[in-house]
């Protein structure tokens, strides 16, 4: 069982989140927004939340080199 799976979110859906502070999961909104990553919708996916969050990481990085690599080939700023 995940810590605060009897509390309720305020808009009543049920989520889950990853703790970044203490590396658990929890059900609805039990540490300070700080210290939490989500909402997810499984247990299982708060659970990787870390890795999700490096591969998004990964993902924008190479999205932000296409992007600076067509401007500079492209010449939309005018230079």
């Amino acid at each position: 069982m995940t810590r605060g799976e009897d509390s309720y979110m305020s808009s009543g859906e049920r989520k889950y989140w990853y703790n970044t502070t203490s590396g658990e999961v929890e059900y609805g909104y039990i540490s300070p927004a700080v210290d939490r990553v989500g909402p997810f919708d499984t247990a299982e996916a708060a659970a990787n939340a870390m890795q999700t969050l490096r591969e998004r990481a990964e993902a924008w990085a190479v999205e932000e080199r296409i992007d600076d690599d067509w401007h500079k080939t492209t010449d939309v700023d005018g230079k």
